[in-house]
């Protein structure tokens, strides 16, 4: 693990709880993770895309270009994310549940099982021995995701939903509010209110190396720059908040 570093410039093994977070509440306390880069050092729907590309389910050479558009359009924030879901389910929808799933399980030995750092599993842990509620919350969908939280013991994912017919088949638009920029606040609030608890009620702590993830960070009682970028690190540094390097 590479060391976190406070404002003060004090290197630490894990990230200290802070004073704010670490206060009693009446609903507890909340450890929100990103998935993405922020917890697995890959991006996990444009990972799993390109091994649907070796499966033989999409035409290699216009899957990949579109795929890494989308990719570079997240990164800089503008992403059409209706658009990549329509483009990013296409081929679980035409192979069908069955062969989906079975699939998945194979991604999930070959690719995700081999790239989950003892830092990662670590810092959940952390968590989990704190006594604090785990929850995921990530941009990509549930179907590439759900497998990923469950290898990381997180029961509570917070993904992009995935609408279906009457016959139960994906079709290809999202269910409800995307969990993606702001969209992570409105999910995260859902979630509190199944639980008839509200921000003033919890302590919040989020880990994301995403500055689509800023409306969220801003939330929180605890926002922790993990993995960041330039720009979300920049801003981390300026505003005092805590950067964490787990890779």
């Amino acid at each position: 693990m590479k060391f976190s570093t406070e404002p003060s410039g004090k290197k630490l093994a894990h990230p200290d709880i802070s004073e704010r977070y670490a206060a009693k509440s009446a609903g507890g306390r909340i450890a929100l993770f990103d998935l993405d880069h922020t917890l697995i050092p890959i991006d996990s729907d444009y990972e799993w895309g390109e091994f649907t590309i070796a499966q033989g389910w999409c035409e290699a050479t216009e899957f990949k270009r579109r795929n890494a558009e989308f990719f570079a359009q997240y990164r800089a924030g503008t992403l059409d994310i209706h658009a990549y879901v329509r483009f990013a389910t296409r081929a679980i929808r035409e192979q069908g549940a069955t062969k989906s799933v079975a699939a998945h399980a194979i991604f999930m030995r070959d690719v995700v099982q081999k790239i989950i750092t003892p830092q990662a599993q670590a810092l959940v842990q952390q968590h989990r021995d704190a006594g604090d509620e785990l929850v995921i919350v990530t941009a990509t969908n549930e179907f590439v995701t759900r497998p990923i939280a469950e290898a990381f013991g997180v029961k509570e994912l917070i993904a992009v939903e995935l609408a279906r017919d009457a016959q139960g088949q994906l079709t290809g638009e999202i269910k409800g509010t995307p969990s993606f920029r702001e969209g992570k606040v409105a999910r995260v609030e859902q979630w509190l209110a199944a639980r008839q608890l509200g921000w003033h009620d919890v302590q919040t702590c989020f880990y994301t190396d995403s500055l689509n993830d800023l409306a969220l960070l801003e939330k929180v009682s605890c926002p922790v720059a993990t993995n960041p970028d330039e720009r979300l690190r920049a801003i981390a540094t300026e505003r005092g908040w805590r950067i964490l390097d787990l890779f």
